[in-house]
């Protein structure tokens, strides 16, 4: 809970004004009141006034994308993020799911959270990818009508490199005299499986900039995936074994994965019932910085080679809505030579990644990533930059579907390559092979 508030307490900040409506995504698809924040927010209030928790109800919850952009829309404050939460909580402990549901839910707890296991998935599906069977299970339309879920799961995963291009991240020192901080690097999950290569580049950036890096070995799960979505037990084991792994002497400690700086940042609420680590998690949680977030607050020491691309930035909801960074993303691709920055319409609106909820509700999502498939084309970027992993491979599949697509990179890929000229031409050149040999020049 929130500040020692109780959960009607937070309910009770809603005036129900209907500011929310036009800021939510599932309202803004199917116009459905109980598929919005106000509407969830009764249905909520409902069940402390005894209301079953009955499958319909549960049904609106689980639509819920907890992006967040209610949040950035509310005049009143309500603490959305507080009340889904805790909501979700209260339904994994007294719902039992259907058996498929459960099998889903299994499989993706099991392995998302625990980027060893999806690494020695790797090389299978390398081989799937590289053989075709993966395109061929993808495609499938009647594997798609059996079996959504599982086939929409698969179709996210972006092509694995070989075993070099998946090489971990490690520390570094910096040549830069004086050094300008010492900063420890969060790897993630997925980030460190599927996007090693941004982990990378996340050092070699602050190297660049000055910056000591530290990469704490054995580092675990930070607990996103499970506390938005109602495993909070999960999340707060996690979060305890993490802020164990973390030394104390550096400036900040630095992620590169949306969803999880908005998780990172709440570990002094999440674990204020510890009394063993309530201090240290609020020390935690106020050295914890996105990349943009670290970088643009700090004068730039490296200098930027020209990237003469059209650039068009998207906003992870857990960065923008979560976070409140929008500004220091845009200022550092700005700042490079040669990018022309373009901004994307309904730029607050979800693109359906949301965590897990591409997986466990595939229709919704993919109608997002479709919508935010089509602004981006208006846009007529070379190049798709996000800060989020999920965002990235969410963007990827549904501008392909479209049948224009885009290259897509982390902000961080693009702000390395302008560290590099070498870097910075190849970059230019994947985004110019990605382009349909009938688009516009």
């Amino acid at each position: 809970m929130s500040e020692g508030r109780t959960f009607p307490d937070l309910l009770g900040d809603c005036v129900h004004c209907g500011f929310c409506l036009q800021a939510c995504p599932t309202y803004q698809l199917w116009g459905e009141e109980m598929d919005s924040p106000r509407g969830r927010i009764r249905l909520m209030a409902g069940l402390t006034e005894g209301d079953a928790l009955d499958p319909a109800r549960i049904e609106h919850f689980d639509t819920c994308l907890g992006c967040m952009g209610c949040m950035t829309a509310c005049p009143s404050g309500v603490q959305y993020d507080k009340l889904i939460e805790q909501t979700r909580a209260r339904v994994e402990e007294t719902t039992r799911r259907g058996p498929t549901d459960r099998v889903l839910r299994g499989l993706i707890f099991s392995l998302f959270p625990y980027p060893r296991r999806i690494r020695l998935v790797l090389p299978l599906l390398r081989l799937a990818q590289r053989t075709g069977a993966h395109g061929w299970l993808t495609r499938s339309a009647m594997l798609r009508r059996a079996f959504p879920r599982l086939t929409a799961m698969a179709a996210l995963a972006p092509q694995v490199p070989p075993a070099a291009g998946r090489r971990r991240a490690g520390s570094a020192t910096t040549d830069v005299s004086p050094r300008q901080g010492k900063v420890a690097l969060l790897t993630g999950c997925v980030q460190d499986a599927f996007f090693a290569s941004v982990n990378r580049d996340t050092v070699t950036l602050l190297a660049a900039n000055g910056i000591e890096v530290v990469v704490p070995a054995g580092q675990g799960c930070c607990g996103s995936l499970s506390l938005h979505n109602g495993r909070d037990r999960e999340a707060v084991g996690m979060a305890r074994r993490l802020v164990d792994q973390i030394p104390d002497d550096v400036d900040a400690i630095i992620t590169n994965a949306a969803g999880c700086g908005s998780t990172l940042k709440s570990y002094g609420e999440l674990l204020a019932d510890d009394p063993r680590r309530a201090a240290r998690a609020r020390g935690f949680a106020a050295k914890v910085k996105d990349i943009t977030e670290y970088l643009g607050q700090r004068d730039a020491v490296a200098p930027l080679h020209p990237v003469p691309l059209r650039v068009a930035y998207h906003d992870a909801c857990h960065l923008a809505h979560a976070q409140g960074v929008r500004r220091e993303p845009r200022d550092l691709i700005g700042a490079i030579p040669g990018v022309e920055l373009v901004e994307i319409a309904e730029p607050d609106l979800c693109c359906g990644s949301a965590g897990v909820y591409n997986i466990l509700q595939p229709t919704a999502s993919a109608e997002l990533g479709a919508r935010k498939a089509r602004h981006v084309s208006a846009a007529r970027p070379d190049l798709l930059v996000a800060g989020n992993p999920g965002c990235l491979m969410q963007l990827a599949g549904a501008t392909a579907a479209t049948g224009s697509p885009v290259a897509t990179a982390h902000t961080v890929e693009l702000l390395a390559a302008a560290t590099d000229a070498g870097r910075a031409g190849a970059l230019a050149a994947r985004c110019t092979a990605a382009r349909p040999a009938d688009a516009p020049q």
